[in-house]
């Protein structure tokens, strides 16, 4: 409604006390806030969209901030919530992928719970999941660096041993960042990075490698949050009937979403792109 039409606007500056071009001022605003807020559902919902269905609200505000709307966080989870939109949900399963039962070498805990690093290719850290395809478990290898939180190498395996799954993901992590000697290399204690095959790969490279303490499962926390987070905004949205179908939807999900378009909290709102972009950069 105009109130302009309902009330005289000299008769009503003279009641509030305020100028004429100060009321002007003031309804030229309220348009632009009721504008405004006619359109944020619509934004908040294209944003939705867009990120595949999975943000949350704090990565929906960081994407509205960078299309420049002012918008708090609060009111857009008020407004997603109001919408029925909500990032999915994990299915809890669980079967052991660490075998830790084993006379194998241990390697120290050299990474320490620091999950920062300068420069791509210094810090890397690893784990091994599962997943079911065609009622048959598979497993899923990453390699992910701390610089940038990109996944440098991923494997797919139908068994656990370290030629499928470690020692692949190491070579091809090798190959596509190439690091120097000052690597530090982190995983759990699991047989498959206590072989003698994995270790010989790392001494190759020239890394130290780097182990969780026995029952710490927070010093390998951010590849447990990748994995936390794969499978929830994709793996256990599909179910496979062929390994070259899970390929698919994986390497869809690492290479064309996570790795490039998807907005990181912890990076401050960029994506894994942005902050390597950022970070080699500053190196040159």
């Amino acid at each position: 409604m105009d109130h302009r039409l309902e009330f005289p606007v000299e008769k009503m500056c003279q009641v509030l006390g305020v100028s004429r071009s100060g009321y002007y001022r003031w309804y030229k605003h309220l348009e632009e806030v009721e504008r405004l807020d006619d359109n944020l559902d619509g934004l908040i919902q294209r944003a939705f969209e867009t990120s595949r269905e999975t943000y949350g609200s704090p990565r929906i505000w960081y994407d509205l901030i960078k299309q420049g709307i002012r918008v708090s966080r609060a009111t857009v989870g008020r407004r997603m919530r109001r919408k029925g939109l909500r990032s999915p949900k994990r299915k809890k399963r669980w079967i052991a992928t660490t075998d830790s039962a084993h006379d194998m070498p241990v390697a120290d805990n050299v990474l320490d719970r620091d999950f920062t690093a300068e420069r791509p290719a210094t810090k890397w850290v690893s784990d091994i999941t599962y997943f079911e395809v065609d009622h048959q478990w598979h497993y899923l290898t990453i390699v992910l660096d701390l610089a940038d939180r990109a996944i440098v190498s991923w494997v797919i395996s139908d068994e656990m041993t370290a030629q499928a799954t470690t020692v692949a993901a190491l070579k091809r992590a090798v190959a596509r960042r190439k690091p120097e000697d000052d690597l530090v290399f982190h995983s759990d204690r699991g047989s498959q990075y206590s072989c003698g095959s994995f270790r010989e790969e790392l001494a190759a490279v020239g890394a130290t490698q780097s182990m969780s303490r026995k029952g710490n499962c927070g010093d390998n926390a951010v590849a447990e949050s990748f994995f936390k987070t794969i499978k929830t905004e994709c793996i256990d949205r599909h179910q496979y009937h062929s390994p070259h179908q899970a390929w698919c939807v994986i390497f869809d999900y690492i290479e064309g979403w996570y790795n490039t378009n998807r907005i990181h909290t912890t990076l401050r709102g960029l994506t894994v792109r942005q902050t390597y972009e950022a970070r080699t950069q500053h190196l040159n």
